[in-house]
């Protein structure tokens, strides 16, 4: 069996996508589909909602890419704040309150009965310490820890700095393990 060739880059996919081919957008599309829905729907928890603001994503950068051909350095950054754009959107004209207790746990793994149950246990009081952040700190969350992005790439989806974004870290955090340990006692 023949080693599988490396996927191009994100910059050589935006090159191809910006001279028309379809396929190389589809490749990005492949590429971070699952991730831009997991952090949509943490932030709205709405299975319709998140799936249909993540196509929205998709759209609006790809009609970007096609007609406007912007310059980009992080396409991920690039797509994650736009995801962001369009929560807050949803959320000034959606008004109604959304549970974040909804959101499931985001592992693969087939762990035995009991397990499970004691996992959903610590995801459920995770998740209500996490609604109990500020906005901009669920976000560092969620971009950190639930979709892996490094301090760079938070920073850009956030519209800050690094080291601005590590002091949220670092808060948000504190914050979590202050929840978390009043919700023990």
């Amino acid at each position: 069996m023949a080693p599988k060739p490396p996927e191009p880059p994100d910059a050589d996919l935006i090159r191809r996508t910006m001279m028309g081919e379809a396929a190389a957008y589809g490749a990005l599309y492949d590429r971070y589909i699952d991730q831009i829905y997991r952090y949509v729907y943490a932030r709205v928890a709405s299975r319709d909602d998140a799936e249909d603001m993540t196509e929205e994503v998709f759209l609006k950068t790809w009609e970007s890419l096609v007609n406007s051909r912007p310059t980009i350095t992080n396409f991920q950054a690039w797509l994650y704040r736009t995801a962001h754009n369009l929560v807050i959107d949803h959320y000034r004209t959606h008004k109604a309150t959304h549970s974040l207790d909804q959101v499931p746990a985001l592992n693969d793994d087939k762990p035995l009965p009991e397990r499970a149950v004691l996992d959903q246990l610590d995801n459920t009081r995770l998740v209500r310490a996490i609604q109990n952040l500020e906005p901009n700190l669920q976000q560092v969350i969620i971009c950190r820890f639930i979709n892996g992005l490094s301090h760079a790439e938070t920073a850009q989806v956030l519209d800050t700095n690094e080291n601005n974004t590590r002091i949220m870290q670092y808060r948000a955090l504190k914050k979590l393990r202050k929840f978390l340990e009043m919700d023990l006692d």
